[in-house]
């Protein structure tokens, strides 16, 4: 598609993008790039910190204070109202999300549930928390998602585990309903995300009837996920409900390449990148060009695609503040083209992750291997980090 030279979006300006941002926190998120570009907090980090965690060694009061700081919130959804204010006051929302995970209880599940419920309370009533986000497996067993999805037979306890979860996943989406709080269901390996699909399909036939209040997640770095999108869509026409899509490029790559070796069988995964950039701009022409039925939030730190997006509105007659249209990036990256699309008047909100720091360890170690393995990226933020750095200094 081209984009016109009289419509693009600057996302060099980093005077927009950083405005909110004070001198030591600049310099903060220099070093910490700075670091991540050195391959340390990917290849040493993660085991390091885990050793020192688990022995006891005081050292979360230097995570909290670097890494966690940068790409988290807090630990609470209280601490993350500094985070809430900082990015409002630059017109972007917050997407909390309590990003827990790898937990096999249902003592755990029945708290992230409830956790999951007190941020939809939190979001009720504040326009700077827009949407809201959460995990399957944050409120089931990942083994019992891996039978349904192999089509195994349950028994009558996993059954009865099943009906749990459906009654957590319903609770949450009810609530959401109930304050009319958009809710998110994010994507996760390809061995549990038909189970997944289905669920969220039945979310939205019952509670996106007259608004679009749950989402689903299309990782378009699989090959099939388009057609998904597509065939969603008419399934939504024909029952009568709004299809909610969040369309991302994907998190699991090296893990389904890796499995499906192992494994034996065809990778889910596009043959090469420029397979998945072009389904996911196809897929947002797509949500652009039916923006009365379908809800889209935009996940991705790719320019290109933000422009893509950003040109349909303008095509489309479609107003940059679109109640089914929002752009999403993570907190702590990409700043350049969240902050800069919101000051052209487009819907915004960043993912803002929170939860005790051991437990979102996880979390932040895959932030880092992002911007490492994602061409350009540390160096792009590095890159902006200086140039902002130096006009302050001009």
């Amino acid at each position: 598609m081209e984009i016109s030279p009289k419509k693009r979006l600057n996302f060099d300006n980093t005077e927009i993008a950083f405005r909110n941002k004070s001198k030591g926190e600049l310099n903060a998120a220099y070093w910490l790039f700075k670091m991540i570009s050195s391959n340390f907090l990917t290849n040493v980090g993660p085991p390091v910190t885990n050793f020192f965690l688990n022995i006891g060694l005081p050292i979360k009061g230097i995570i909290k204070a670097t890494i966690f700081k940068h790409f988290c919130g807090g630990e609470t959804i209280a601490e993350c109202e500094h985070t809430i204010s900082q990015l409002s006051s630059g017109n972007v929302g917050t997407i909390l999300d309590y990003s827990v995970e790898g937990e096999d209880e249902e003592s755990v599940f029945d708290f992230t549930c409830e956790e999951i419920i007190r941020t939809i309370e939190r979001a009720d009533g504040d326009q700077r928390i827009p949407i809201t986000v959460f995990k399957v497996t944050g409120i089931a067993r990942f083994g019992l998602l891996e039978k349904l999805d192999a089509g195994m037979v349950l028994t009558d306890a996993e059954q009865k585990e099943w009906d749990i979860v459906k009654s957590r996943c319903e609770k949450i989406c009810r609530s959401a309903f109930n304050r009319s709080v958009p809710v998110m269901i994010d994507a996760e390996e390809t061995w549990i995300q038909n189970t997944i699909d289905e669920l969220s399909l039945d979310m939205m036939r019952l509670f996106n009837r007259e608004k679009v209040i749950v989402y689903n997640t299309y990782q378009m770095y699989r090959h099939d996920k388009l057609a998904d999108l597509k065939a969603d869509l008419l399934i939504s026409k024909a029952e009568g409900f709004l299809l909610g899509a969040k369309v991302v490029r994907g998190a699991y790559m090296e893990k389904e390449r890796k499995r499906a070796l192992e494994m034996g069988y065809p990778s889910p995964i596009q043959p090469d990148k420029a397979a998945t950039d072009q389904d996911y701009n196809d897929a947002i022409i797509h949500c652009a060009e039916n923006v009365d039925r379908i809800g889209l939030v935009c996940g991705t730190h790719n320019e290109m695609s933000c422009r893509i997006l950003a040109e349909l509105l303008d095509k489309h007659n479609i107003s940059h503040n679109h109640p089914h249209i929002y752009f999403s990036q993570l907190l702590g990256m990409s700043d350049n083209l969240s902050f800069n699309l919101s000051d052209s008047g487009y819907n915004v909100a960043k993912y803002v992750p929170y939860g005790p720091i051991k437990a979102v360890m996880p979390y932040l170690f895959r932030r880092a291997q992002e911007n490492t393995s994602i061409a350009g990226q540390t160096s792009r933020e590095l890159d902006l980090i200086v140039k902002e750095k130096t006009r302050r200094n001009a």
